[in-house]
């Protein structure tokens, strides 16, 4: 089969592998009919900062159809649409005994310490996938992951009916942290992006108001949420002066480099960081929330594209060239030559 395989920092192959037999006890064998690219993956690439073992078959974000069910495994049957679970918990640990699978002390992801979606078949553990309308779009259903991270996001961000929010960064989780926000209630969306395309894109999907983070401050109206999305540790900061007294930022982006920052300012302004690791128990009311939201998340999903076109989707993606904010692998759409 064909898969687009991670072998070390810059260097992802398209290439023939075999196909995976039949699933051992526990696991379950699925026919890929959608992988989202995440940021993470990006930056796995240009960092290897989660690579594990290699050759690897990255892709968390997966949809697929079960065609084989191993020993011991109850609640799928062959057939079933699912998506999976990003996160490969250990179970034992005192934060996954408490419920905190996100927090757990080993936590490791599919396409890192098991190949993922960027193939056309994958083996997982049946613990981690969930069950999905049939009938969902399957580059939708490949959504419900990031979904529970932006829906994590805001859980962690605790707004309330009514109150305004500005989002820095209009990537997926910034533009879907912005959909959910306008699909609970929230006052003024604002968000900022320096990519005017994806920019657009959230405006129009989230009914949200760009604004600039340039220039001066007091141009933005009082604000006491705020999501930094972008990972930037030259905006954090920029962040942090714009935000009222008082407020909450949730950081779900991934950083790169280290925060130069005066602990001050949040001692004295009463100011609120909240790490937002993966999900928590957030992926079935992401799922559930899926029909309703896909006409919205149709609008944000930039273009699909088969295996063969991933490492090019990778050199566009991080030179910020794409327009939309995810890109979709479908494992099957016919290859170059014409062949499925």
């Amino acid at each position: 089969m064909r898969a687009a395989r991670l072998h070390g920092i810059g260097d992802l192959r398209v290439e023939d592998i075999p196909t995976p037999g039949e699933p051992a006890e526990g696991w379950v064998r699925c026919r890929v009919t959608a992988a989202g690219i995440c940021g993470s993956d990006l930056h796995n690439f240009r960092t290897g900062q989660w690579i594990s073992r290699s050759p690897s078959v990255p892709g968390h974000e997966l949809a697929g159809i079960v065609t084989a069910i191993g020993a011991g495994v109850s609640g799928l049957a062959e057939g079933d649409a699912v998506v999976a679970d990003s996160r490969v918990f250990c179970g034992a640990c005192p934060a996954c005994i408490a419920g905190r699978h996100n927090l757990c002390a080993t936590l490791g992801f599919v396409g890192e310490v098991c190949d993922g979606g960027f193939a056309e078949e994958v083996v997982l553990p049946a613990r981690l996938l969930h069950k999905v309308d049939p009938g969902l779009d399957p580059a939708i259903a490949a959504t419900a992951e990031p979904l529970a991270v932006a829906l994590h996001a805001v859980h962690r961000l605790g707004c309330g009916p009514g109150d305004p929010v500005l989002i820095a960064g209009c990537g997926p989780i910034g533009g879907l942290v912005a959909l959910l926000l306008r699909d609970m209630g929230a006052g003024r969306i604002l968000i900022a992006d320096r990519n005017h395309h994806r920019l657009a894109c959230v405006a129009d999907a989230a009914a949200a108001e760009p604004v600039s983070l340039d220039g001066d401050a007091s141009a933005l109206p009082p604000v006491r949420h705020a999501v930094e999305a972008t990972g930037s540790v030259h905006l954090l900061p920029n962040l942090i002066d714009r935000v009222d007294a008082g407020a909450r930022i949730a950081l779900v982006g991934i950083f790169h480099g280290r925060l130069d920052l005066d602990p001050n300012l949040i001692v004295e302004r009463e100011l609120s960081l909240e790490g937002c690791s993966v999900f928590a128990d957030e992926l079935p009311e992401a799922i559930a929330m899926l029909p309703r939201l896909a006409p919205a998340i149709r609008r944000m999903i930039d273009t699909e594209i088969a295996i063969e076109d991933l490492p090019e989707a990778y050199r566009r993606l991080l030179a910020g060239e794409a327009k939309g904010l995810k890109t979709i692998v479908r494992p099957h759409l016919p290859r170059a030559g014409g062949d499925a």
